[in-house]
């Protein structure tokens, strides 16, 4: 699979990308990152992830599971400058083989219901999932470098670019996890840092 050029780029250089629409598996949350609920959400969208990765290779498909991604919001985004996690509402996604429909993702479901009998919260989660088509199209992004606490410049610098240039922000603040964290020291973390912008 080649390398996505939407996911590249050099650390803190600004750029506007036109990003095309895309489908995803997706699951909607509230929460700190790293809670249960997210750990959950989390698990059960690799899991589908994965399924659909094994299940395109009996149909001659090759495609490998992308990275975890993510919408993030508020309803009082003042959340986001007190860092009071418990009101942060985000959207976990990892992007749907391009044959994936709504039967062939029930087929996995099911399979994994059956499988997972003995998790009963992930069960759960994994009835939470669907597909959900993105269309951001133009959009200012970044590769922040570095722990996730320490984003606010640079987004801080997304957001003048975009006024520099007479754009105004729209959509959902999105990130795109290039590490996993469990495997990575937090100052050496990619994220690539997205907003749309009108």
């Amino acid at each position: 699979m080649a390398k996505d050029p939407l996911l590249s780029g050099k650390p803190g250089v600004v750029e506007f990308v036109q990003v095309p629409p895309l489908t995803y598996l997706a699951i909607d949350g509230q929460g700190a990152p790293g809670g249960a609920a997210y750990a959950q959400a989390v698990a059960a969208l690799y899991a589908l992830a994965y399924g659909a990765r094994f299940a395109g290779k009996t149909k001659g498909h090759e495609d490998k599971v992308g990275p975890l991604e993510g919408l993030w919001w508020a309803d009082d985004m003042a959340a986001f400058l007190t860092d009071a996690r418990d009101h942060w509402r985000w959207r976990m996604m990892i992007r749907a083989p391009a044959w994936l429909d709504a039967t062939d993702l029930e087929t996995l479901r099911a399979s994994l219901r059956t499988k997972k009998a003995r998790e009963p919260d992930l069960v759960a989660a994994l009835g939470q999932v669907a597909l959900y088509r993105l269309e951001e199209g133009a959009c200012v992004q970044a590769l922040h470098i570095g722990p996730y606490a320490a984003e606010g410049p640079l987004i801080q610098r997304l957001h003048a670019a975009a006024a520099t240039r007479g754009h105004a922000l729209r959509g959902l603040h999105h990130e795109i996890y290039l590490s996993d964290p469990r495997r990575v020291a937090p100052e050496t973390l990619k994220t690539i840092l997205r907003q749309p912008v009108a």
